[in-house]
């Protein structure tokens, strides 16, 4: 029984959501605040039991770590948010996030992005093999226009103009891979709905 009832509820939700193809209404407006109630109510969930207790509450009350006072503070100053006249104590924690944060985020990218991807364009241009020869040289090419189409400092012309434009061209067809991607990726989720609605809870295909 409580399949069939998670069936239909997800059948609903789904149609809900469907309805917006036509115009935005109250149907598409409920289902969005579900999802949306429900995510942050499970993301809370998920902070409280695998966040704050394990990382804070119990070091602080079970090992005695008084340290952790620190951080407790400035997260109770978080939620002076709520009042008007206190909300410009959270400043002091949103800084320290947001500074935190970007501090690892320089080094994370630096040395998980940056730097992978630098060895990864020191490639052979020639390694015996015509085809992995001409994909190390067309990736090389397309690395250096592109490189080039974002150095400002000079004029894009001649040869610099040239680079630019080869770049350009790499640029737009990565752009656009990538936009096929996403629309692949979104016609997944739509056919997987569709699917549901058609087999498991219609039973009209499969």
């Amino acid at each position: 029984m409580w399949e069939t009832i998670g069936i239909w509820l997800g059948a609903g939700l789904t149609l809900c959501i469907f309805s917006f193809l036509y115009k935005d209404n109250p149907f598409y407006k409920f289902a969005e605040h579900l999802y949306v109630g429900i995510s942050a109510g499970y993301w809370a969930a998920m902070e409280w039991h695998n966040v704050f207790l394990p990382n804070l509450w119990k070091p602080l009350t079970e090992q005695g770590k008084l340290l952790l006072l620190v951080p407790f503070a400035f997260g109770i100053l978080l939620f002076s948010r709520f009042t008007k006249k206190f909300s410009w104590l959270s400043r002091w924690s949103m800084a320290l996030i947001i500074g935190i944060y970007a501090g690892i985020a320089i080094i994370g990218y630096g040395s998980g992005d940056l730097i992978l991807q630098i060895r990864a364009n020191l490639l052979p241009l020639w390694t015996g093999n015509w085809f992995t020869s001409f994909n190390n040289i067309l990736l090389v090419v397309g690395v250096m226009g592109g490189l080039i189409y974002f150095f400002f400092s000079k004029e894009h012309k001649g040869a610099l103009g040239a680079g630019a434009k080869i770049g350009t061209w790499f640029l737009m067809i990565s752009f656009g891979a990538s936009f096929g991607y996403t629309v692949m990726s979104r016609m997944s989720l739509l056919i997987g709905r569709v699917y549901f609605l058609m087999v498991t809870w219609l039973h009209i295909l499969g």
